[in-house]
């Protein structure tokens, strides 16, 4: 009997645990993100260039001298000594120009008064062609054109020949000199010497530098590609900086002697 009484516990043990629920399954760990890769990372946008300063505009060139706007004054009407020294500074070196007023009494005159009051300096060399001449003698400020434009010279007999390295006035015309000058380049140019142009000086030094001035933009238009004179005129060098850069310049010009 006692052995069919724990036979009956083991059977009914055996169904009570089959009845069990089974443990929980363990929980699976959520999907982690997919963490992004530091080359997969969106490039940061560049940093703002600096800001940049203002362009300084450029600066307005200094006024003319009052001198220069009033040929009447007594300091245009001076007497250039019998024989002087002018010296020019230019952009390409030095050249000294000796005057003989006795070759050209009124051209020495005026052209002594040109130099000793400042009116070439920073004037261009606007019209250079190789084997004939360089003239220049348009001042860079349009007012000091305007007052000299009719401030004309009468006319020197011909005492000289236009040989290499003379100095004479440009004109268009009888009795029309006023500011311009060319410096001869070639003994040929006594050809001019029967339409009036009268010497009145010649380089003593640094005809070297004389043949080094930029002749690159020949004759001036509208026959060539250089600047036009009446533009010149009327703009002064604001016109020549803009469109011929490459001309050569004089620093300045002065009396030594």
């Amino acid at each position: 009997m006692q052995k069919l009484l724990i036979a009956t516990l083991l059977l009914s043990c055996a169904v009570s645990c089959s009845d069990e629920p089974p443990p929980p399954k363990p929980k699976k760990a959520p999907d982690s993100k997919p963490v992004a890769k530091p080359s997969d990372l969106p490039k940061p946008p560049p940093p703002p260039p600096p800001p940049t300063p203002e362009q300084e505009k450029p600066k307005p060139p200094p006024p003319a001298p009052k001198v220069l706007l009033d040929p009447t004054l007594p300091e245009w009407s001076q007497t250039a000594p019998a024989e002087f020294k002018a010296k020019f500074a230019t952009s390409k070196g030095d050249f000294i120009i000796q005057v003989t007023r006795e070759w050209a009494p009124r051209g020495a005159d005026r052209f002594y008064c040109l130099v000793k009051n400042g009116y070439y300096n920073d004037v261009r060399f606007f019209r250079v062609i190789s084997g004939f001449m360089c003239q220049f003698g348009v001042n860079g400020h349009p007012d000091v054109n305007a007052a000299w434009k009719n401030n004309t010279i009468q006319d020197d007999p011909v005492t000289q020949r236009n040989t290499r390295g003379t100095i004479t006035f440009a004109m268009r015309g009888k009795n029309t000199r006023t500011t311009q000058v060319f410096i001869n380049f070639d003994d040929k140019n006594t050809r001019l010497d029967g339409d009036g142009f009268a010497p009145f000086g010649k380089v003593v030094e640094g005809m070297e530098v004389v043949d080094k001035l930029f002749s690159g933009y020949g004759e001036g238009a509208p026959r060539g590609n250089g600047p036009d004179q009446a533009r010149l005129q009327a703009q002064g060098n604001e016109y020549l900086n803009a469109e011929f850069k490459n001309l050569d310049y004089v620093k300045s010009a002065t009396i030594v002697q």
